[in-house]
Order: structure tokens, then C-alpha cells, then sequence
């Protein structure tokens, strides 16, 4: 939407984990090597941990680019699993042939035999258990024992535990000494630094080509570190929506002012979304505050508010697993173009056109769109 008038070649604050914006910050390739080494080396076992939006995800991506054909993964992102649900998920990622209705010995049995025969020819397997903050302390334990399938001299399997900072008081526990003393290599990912924020922002703007422009004043940069912290994905969202405020006021350079107007918009939205369900992971949850006394900021789901708008064409931009704005019928859009909300999705707001050039058809009347949250918006952890 706001691409062509920053002379950007796509937009550059998505968040999705897109291996192309990887930013090797110290932090991010130190984790990225750490699990480069993990696994090269067969030494076994990885934990890396990280807030929420901290790039986790990310560096797991990037990670996969650095796999040969001769490594086999097995990804895992429903930790809501019993022992043997846990070795199935394993089993079918991996293609292993196998009945539901086996037991758990047989099945790992299955497992052994698939990961002996892989060593034979020379090839690596690989398991990335994301989100493993969640499971519990049985899995956890099944997990210690897939760690004990090995050779004389290497072990057959490497295992990446992926997961928020709950991850690391889970594995303190006492009943989990045996999988702590497995570990080789474990990494905590922190926020970005001032400069690395900076920096981290220039990145991304100057592979969508940005060609050197200062399209953020450093008084805006100030306010976007202030805010975000350092934590990539709300820089991404902040940055996001800064450039399309820029763009509706037609202004090249985001100075602070529009950052302020950014920051106002998603507190309103944070202070909307109270009312919504504490168990989504991307909402404010007493459990999510216990450990800092007050509720986490919660920018994803503003994360790609990015069709406020009518497109060139007059129709709206809409993609429901990546949007979570609809567009409201205006009586001036063809009923097909357009996606009826449900009656509960959202707190109604209205927004003007301003300076509407683009089709003389259009309205210059507010259209009317809701803050919908489809299905699968809120799935997204880091």
C-alpha cells in the first residue's frame, strides 16, 4: 500500500519470519551458530529461550538454510501433546510408517530403526520442538529419553527446544536434573540495544530499497526503542503503521510526532482487547503478568493493519489470515470484493480518505471498517 511512495520493493516491517530480514545482530547469530554447531557436531542437545516476539522464530528459519540435504527434520509446534502423541507427531514428520494404535515402546522401536538406518548413510536427523514452554513435565522426560538413542560415539538425534522464558524455570526443576545435565548448548536471546535497534531498522528498510534514505528521523528512532524495547517483532508493528501513517499525511520522513500517534493507537487497541479471552498466547494474561506485577503490551493484533485504505483499483486489501482489518460494505465497493464481518468481531471505527486521487469512482465519504480477529491471527509465538 505505502510501497510505492517510499520506493520500497515490498514492505519491510512484516511480521512474518521471513529468512530474507534476518538481522545478525550479536545476540541472533551467536543463537544461530550455537544451533549451527549443535547440530553439525551431534552433540545432542540445544535450548534456546526468548520473550515473546524476540526472534526466536526467525533464527530457526534462517537455521534451515544452513541444513544440507543430508539432514532430516522433524518440526514440532503443538506442545499440547501426552509421551506417545509427542513420538507420533515425531514419527509422522519424519514419514515413519507407523499404527496409532502401537504402544510407545513399539513406536520408539520404529524411531530407533529409522535414526540407525539414517546414520548408515551418512545422514543427520534433527528435531526443533517450538513453543516447548508448554509441555509438560512428562514430555519433557520423553524428550530426555528420544536423547538417549545413540551410537558408541554420536548421538543420533538432535533436539532444539525452542521456547519462552517459562522454558528455562521448567527445566530448573528438580525432577528434570537428568535432562538439565543433557544440555550442551543453551542460549538466551535478549532485546536489541539502542544502536542495534537503529540498526535493525536500517536493515530491513535497505533490503526493501530504501537506498540509504533516512526514512526515520532519530527522533522517531528514539521513541520506537523506547517503546519496543528492543523486541523485534514490536519494532516491526510500530514501524509498520508508522509508514502508513506517513503515508495518509504524505509525509517521506516519520518524525516523532508520528510515532506518538502510533503508540496512542495501539495502547487504545491494547485497552479494547481487555475484554478478549486471557488464554490467547498474544493477549494480556494474569499469568503473563505475574512475573513483572503488570500485563505484557500486546501488539499482535494490530500486527498488520495494513488495509485501512481502498487499494488503486478501488478495492480492499484484504488476506484474513494476514489482516485483521475488514472492510465494511460502503454501498460504493461491489459486494464480492468485500468480507462480511461477524456480528461480534470488533470494536467499530471510522476512518477518512484523505486526498483520494486514485479512482474518481471512490467515495470520498469515511468508510467504515472493523478491528476483526479471524481465525489464526492469534497463533503466533516468536
Amino acid at each position: 500500500m505505502y510501497e510505492k511512495f517510499y520506493g520500497f520493493k515490498e514492505k519491510p516491517f512484516s511480521v512474518t519470519p521471513d529468512t530474507k530480514f534476518f538481522f545478525p545482530s550479536e545476540k541472533h547469530k551467536e543463537a544461530l551458530d550455537s544451533l549451527i554447531y549443535t547440530i553439525k557436531e551431534r552433540k545432542g542437545f540445544a535450548v534456546v529461550t526468548g520473550e515473546i516476539g524476540s526472534g526466536k522464530t526467525t533464527v530457526w528459519h534462517t537455521l534451515l538454510r544452513h541444513l544440507d540435504g543430508e539432514t532430516k527434520l522433524a518440526l514440532i509446534t503443538n506442545t499440547h501433546l501426552t509421551p506417545k502423541q509427542m513420538i507420533m507427531a515425531v514419527l509422522e514428520d519424519l514419514e515413519i510408517p507407523f499404527k496409532e494404535n502401537w504402544t510407545k515402546v513399539k513406536l520408539l522401536f520404529a524411531l530407533n530403526n529409522y535414526l540407525l538406518e539414517q546414520a548408515s548413510l551418512g545422514c543427520n536427523v534433527v528435531l526443533v520442538i517450538d513453543e516447548a514452554q508448554n509441555l509438560n513435565s512428562s514430555a519433557l522426560e520423553e524428550v530426555r529419553m528420544l536423547s538417549n538413542l545413540e551410537t558408541e560415539k554420536e548421538k543420533l538425534i538432535q533436539i532444539i527446544l525452542m521456547g519462552q522464558p517459562e522454558l528455562r524455570h521448567k527445566l530448573a526443576l528438580a525432577g528434570l536434573t537428568q535432562l538439565r545435565q543433557r544440555i550442551v548448548v543453551y542460549y538466551h536471546l535478549y532485546p536489541l540495544s539502542k544502536e542495534e535497534t537503529k540498526d535493525y531498522i536500517a536493515h530491513r528498510l535497505k533490503i526493501c530499497g530504501a537506498n540509504g534514505n533516512a526514512v526515520f528521523g532519530d527522533s522517531a528512532l528514539e521513541k520506537i526503542y523506547s517503546y519496543c524495547e528492543g523486541v523485534p517483532r514490536k519494532i516491526n508493528i510500530v514501524c509498520d503503521r508508522a509508514l502508513l501513517t506517513g503515508f495518509i499525511n504524505e509525509r517521506l520522513k516519520i518524525e516523532s510526532d508520528i510515532i506518538d500517534e502510533v503508540i496512542k493507537e495501539i495502547e487504545d487497541i491494547i485497552i479494547s482487547n481487555q475484554g478478549f479471552p486471557a488464554e490467547s498466547k498474544n493477549l494480556p494474561s494474569a499469568q503473563a503478568g505475574a512475573s513483572s506485577g503488570k500485563p505484557e503490551k500486546n501488539l499482535e493484533v494490530s500486527a498488520q493493519e495494513t488495509a485501512r485504505y481502498a487499494t488503486a483499483e478501488g478495492t480492499p486489501e484484504y488476506s484474513q489470515k494476514a489482516n485483521p482489518i475488514i472492510l465494511r460494505d460502503s454501498g460504493k465497493l461491489s459486494k464480492n470484493t468485500i468480507n462480511q464481518p461477524k456480528k461480534d468481531s470488533g470494536v467499530v471505527e471510522r476512518y477518512y480518505l484523505k486526498k483520494l486521487d486514485w479512482d474518481a469512482n471512490l467515495s470520498k465519504e469515511p468508510l467504515e471498517y472493523i478491528k476483526g480477529y479471524p481465525e489464526g491471527l492469534l497463533n503466533n509465538g516468536g
